[in-house]
């Protein structure tokens, strides 16, 4: 039977996820381990029962953290207010370059792990499907068909996959005076300069009026 340690423990329950979180996307989820995970906070093993019934409580708390973040900020993204499909679509843009929204690492270490965790690969589906439906909603939203909705949600969905699996490091002033570019191939219509302005804004980078390309890139 596990034992409980009988004084609070020194490394709260954020710490132990934070750990665990480090290992997943590095090493994989055969890496994270109790003892290892102990080590690498320099506490003992005691600590972690205080917040985790064993080590498979702490992978089902780092699942459903996944779940929360990426598929739900993803969720309230493709659901924010916007005036425009191209607007909308930069609503869902903010995801792909704030870390605070979505985990892009996170997403490839989940990926990864599905491939040999039956339950996973049920809860990853599920995930997508809501992904799916919801990015499907938005471009139904603003008049699409339905079957033109899917077929430019699934090239949305495949291009940022692509981009995790194929863990591309592209320069982020590069990327962000191509969101014009990429609005256009996603929806097939031109987002206007006010519309790149409050994009880029929100990313602290500024356009220039034409709305063609960023002045400035933060350090």
């Amino acid at each position: 039977m596990n034992q409980i340690a009988p004084n609070p423990p020194r490394a709260p329950r954020d710490a132990w996820l934070k750990a665990a979180y480090d290992v997943l996307t590095e090493d994989g989820v055969e890496a994270v381990k109790i003892m290892p995970l102990a080590k690498r906070l320099g506490v003992t093993r005691s600590g972690f029962y205080w917040y985790f019934a064993d080590r498979e409580a702490l992978l089902d708390s780092m699942i459903t953290h996944w779940e929360d973040k990426n598929t739900g900020n993803l969720i309230a993204r493709c659901e924010a207010y916007a005036e425009s499909i191209c607007e909308a679509v930069l609503n869902l843009f903010d995801c792909w370059l704030d870390d605070s929204l979505f985990d892009g690492r996170l997403d490839l270490a989940i990926r990864n792990w599905a491939r040999n965790d039956a339950g996973l690969a049920e809860r990853l589906a599920l995930a997508d499907a809501r992904r799916k439906a919801a990015i499907q909603a938005m471009f139904v939203r603003f008049g699409y068909g339905p079957e033109e909705a899917e077929v430019r949600t699934m090239t949305m969905i495949y291009t940022q996959i692509g981009y995790l699996s194929m863990q591309v490091s592209e320069d982020r002033t590069l990327r962000m005076s191509r969101m014009s570019a990429y609005i256009e191939v996603f929806t097939g219509r031109t987002p206007t300069a006010p519309e790149l302005d409050r994009f880029m804004a929100r990313h602290d980078m500024a356009v220039l009026s034409s709305g063609t390309a960023p002045l400035s890139a933060p350090v």
